[in-house]
Formats: structure tokens, sequence, C-alpha cells
């Protein structure tokens, strides 16, 4: 038998014996399976850092708009090192497949496995199951394909993938919604223009105040959120406005504490090729989450806010891209209980964003981002609690593979 040199070096050194090498080489064949199993698999992800530097007197300390994060004012900052595995399914009637992806840093949502709360952007380096489910198809109609595990929310404009969103910073209506469902939801594509979801998850999972849902609400382990939403995309016979799409979603927790999210979402390619807008609206509704507490000031009765939201898109180049976003919203007051988590925005008031981005290198986004937030009536922003205007500069990079 013919070793390798690898193979006669370390049997010189003593590491192994001939006679093991034999054997090794010998039960190859059960390794195969396994080797093709591994080929099949596809590894991605990416890494988030930036720079944020927040004019005027917003400390680490003071009330920051809803979208951003304390723990980023003046700061440099990893957002996120995500790291996913993926087998996707194959096309035969009963195909399987999964996906599992972690997260960390400042923006890691999903299941914490440091017991910190992951709602985003928080200011504390965490670590997270952002993912990991797995995916089944039955040969119904045209297939059915569910996902049963821990995955990504199905409503909202923009998502988890921080490079996959038109601007730096998160959107008012984003921090609204929930991150991370925990259950199953299964996908229905009707004819090409059409696409349905529904499913089932855990209530505690479903809401963004947090995944202690018998302390924060009053979920119990019984409670669950029905998941539903569609989706409409135009056909090729609408000419410049082909490939707009309509989304319109809801997530309605079975629960006296937890919260109900209404969707809907467009974004439309215009008669200017380079130029594509987009809007979105969001609807929230806290369930009367305060009769679970003596003191109702945690969360008042029948709680509820809306955001909407216009954005914009000019594809200057292949590298050069110009995103505008603009929200008003209308939020209950950020009392004890829901500062804690995302709501640190209380009143009416608005949000202007601005993001050039460049790709100068490969594989690389970079992006500048200025963000002006302001406060027609409610809590004001700073230390002093007396600035109702908010600034912020950012430089953000993030590297895909």
């Amino acid at each position: 038998m013919k070793f390798n040199k690898w193979t006669l070096g370390l049997a010189a050194l003593g590491i192994v014996s001939l006679a093991s090498a034999v054997r090794a080489d010998e039960s190859t064949p059960t390794l195969v399976p396994l080797n093709t199993a591994i080929s099949k698999t596809v590894i991605s992800g990416y890494v988030d850092a930036a720079a944020q530097y927040n004019t005027g007197n917003n400390g680490p300390s003071a009330a920051v708009p809803t979208g951003l994060s304390n723990g980023k004012v003046d700061n440099f900052t990893l957002n996120s090192l995500d790291i996913a595995l993926d087998k996707p399914e194959d096309e035969t009637p009963w195909a399987a497949g999964y996906h599992a992806e972690l997260n960390a840093g400042v923006d890691a949502v999903g299941v914490s496995l440091n017991n910190a709360n992951t709602a985003y952007g928080n200011g504390t380096y965490n670590l997270a199951i952002r993912q990991a489910y797995v995916t089944l198809r039955t040969p119904v109609g045209n297939g059915i394909d569910w996902k049963i595990g821990v995955q990504d929310d199905i409503i909202g404009y923009e998502g988890n993938t921080d490079g996959g969103n038109p601007n730096y910073t998160r959107s008012v209506g984003y921090s609204l919604e929930p991150t991370t469902l925990v259950g199953l939801v299964g996908s229905y594509k009707i004819v090409d223009a059409v696409t349905v979801q529904a499913g089932l998850a855990n209530a505690d999972t479903a809401n963004p105040w947090g995944y202690s849902g018998a302390a924060n609400g009053g979920n119990t382990s019984s409670d669950k959120t029905f998941a539903a939403a569609v989706a409409f995309t135009a056909p090729d016979s609408f000419g410049w406005a082909k490939g707009a799409t309509l989304n319109l979603g809801t997530l309605l927790n079975v629960d006296k504490g937890g919260q109900d999210n209404w969707y809907a979402g467009l974004t439309v390619p215009t008669p200017i090729t380079a130029l594509k807008v987009g809007a979105a609206f969001d609807y929230v509704s806290a369930n009367n989450a305060g009769d679970n507490y003596a003191n109702d000031s945690y969360n008042p009765k029948n709680d509820s806010g809306w955001v909407t939201g216009l954005y914009a898109t000019v594809q200057a180049t292949d590298k050069l891209s110009f995103n505008l976003r603009g929200e008003y919203f209308d939020l209950p007051g950020a009392t004890a209980y829901t500062s804690n988590y995302y709501w640190y925005t209380d009143g009416q008031g608005e949000e202007v964003t601005a993001t050039i981005s460049y790709n100068l290198w490969a594989n690389v986004i970079s992006r500048l981002e200025f963000r002006w937030d302001h406060i027609d009536s409610g809590t004001a922003f700073s230390n002093t609690g007396g600035d109702a205007n908010a600034f912020v500069l950012a430089a953000n990079f993030i590297y895909t593979f």
C-alpha cells in the first residue's frame, strides 16, 4: 500500500502507526456519505463594524432615538458577526434541508446564548441563535415549504440582515416588530405573483419587549402567536413597474399580555431606471398588558402606536447608491416598562435618514449616514431631557462572505 508523505512523517515521529493508517485507509468508503452531506452545505455570513458620532448632549446614558443604541453613542462598535450554514432543499417532492445561523455583537438578535436581552441595539455584546430551523417540503398543490425552529420574523420593510437594508440605522417601524419567531411557518406559492405564509409561534419570542414572556406582559408557555403574510409581485406585463411588491402581514398573540402587529409594505420601480421607491406602515397594540401589574403605569391599558415610512433609492452606478428614509410616528409613553426594550422614543415625531453607499472594496458594503430625529411632543432626547432634536453621523463597513 502506498502512503502519502504526511502519513510517513507522522509514523516516523511515533504519532501514528502504519497499521492504524492501513485500517483508516481501508475504512475510507464509510466516510463518503458524510463528505457528500458536507459538500452540499453552504457557508455564508458577514462582519459588520461601524463608527458613530452623536452631536449635542446625547451621552451614553441619554434617551436615544428608536432604532439606535446607547452602546453606539460616540463609539466604535462590532454590530454583528454573522455565520450561517445552509443545506438547501432540492427539487424532489419530499425535499428537506436546514439553516443554522449564529450572530454576535451589539445588534445580535434571536434566542440569546448568554442570558442577555437580545432586543436590537441594546448596547451590550450578545451571542444569539439568530436562526436554526429544519426545512421540509410537502407535495400538496405547488408544494408547501415548512420551516420549524428559530427563524426571522415574516413581516417588516427592513430585516435582520444588516447589509440587506438600505440604511445603517434601523427604522422606528423595525423597532416595533418582533425580530424572531420560534415555531412552524409554511410558505405556499399560489401563482408566480402571489405567495402566502402562515404559522404558529411561541408568544414570548414574538414580542420585541423581551423573551421572558411570563415576566414581561404575562405570557405563559402555552400562549402562542398566529403569523400570516401575503406577498404580491407585479408580473412582466406591468412594464416599468414589473417586480413591484406589496406585502401584508400580521402577528396576533393569543394571550392577554402580548402584542399584536399589523404591517403593510410596498416597493415600486419607477420609469427612471435608477430610482426605486417604497412605503411602509406598522401598527402595534399592547393588548392591555398593564392589567398584569399592580401599577398600570408600567404599560398603560390599550397602548398602541403606529409608524409610517417612505423610502427612496437611487442606484447612480454599479457601486454608488443614495438611500433616503423618512418616518412619522405616534407612539405610547415610554414608561419604565417599554423603554427597557424598544420604545425609547414616545409621543409624536419624525426621523429623516440619508445614506451614501459606495462599494470601493470587493465584498464590502461601505456607507456614510446622517440621521435627524425630531420630537413634536413627548419625551425629548439627551441626558437633560431638553433636546427635541438628535443628530447622528456614522460610517459603516460590512464584509460579506
